[in-house]
């Protein structure tokens, strides 16, 4: 009896397995039919959903159903205070330095649109891994930020956020202010 107890296999404990998400193509539409001061192309997979309030005016989320994500995108007027939000911008941003494993930021410029934008990737267990500003330095402030309504697995989100990550790159560079 001892002979075939001693002579199985091992047992190894196997990692958790994560639910294989089918990413679509990207393809996108204009946001220009809202009446706001900018316009930029959106996902087609995606809903636009305005929170256009007194308080609140321009703001929308842009929902992705399927991937259980939203793009939460505020909009501020330039009153001559540009560096105070960008620095609450900054703030709001590095409070998640406590969970991040790091942050890095890419900056875009297209001077002809007067569009500057600066992107905030944040790897690890973050509840945004990806946020975003972008002005003319002089009359807009626009800020986004992308959140899961999961808990923040770096693992398992990873192919999400990066698929998401691809739509705010175009949204930026297809940013137009409308005069």
């Amino acid at each position: 009896m001892f002979i075939f107890i001693s002579c199985g296999d091992a047992y190894i404990p196997r990692p958790y397995g994560y639910f294989r998400v089918e990413l679509p193509e990207h393809n996108y539409f204009r946001l220009d039919t809202l009446n706001l001061p900018y316009s930029f192309d959106v996902p087609q997979i995606s809903r636009i959903v305005s929170r256009d309030t007194p308080d609140d005016k321009y703001w929308i989320d842009i929902q992705y159903p399927t991937l259980n994500g939203n793009i939460y995108c505020s909009y501020k007027p330039v009153k001559g205070d540009l560096f105070e939000l960008s620095e609450e911008t900054r703030k709001i941003v590095y409070k998640h330095n406590v969970r991040a494993d790091g942050i890095g930021e890419i900056f875009f410029e297209h001077p002809e649109q007067q569009v500057y934008s600066v992107l905030y990737d944040l790897a690890g267990n973050t509840a945004s891994p990806v946020q975003f500003v972008v002005t003319d330095s002089v009359r807009h402030f626009f800020r986004a930020a992308l959140y899961f309504d999961n808990v923040p697995n770096k693992d398992s989100i990873a192919p999400m956020v990066q698929y998401v990550r691809e739509d705010i790159v175009r949204l930026i560079e297809s940013f137009e202010w409308k005069r």
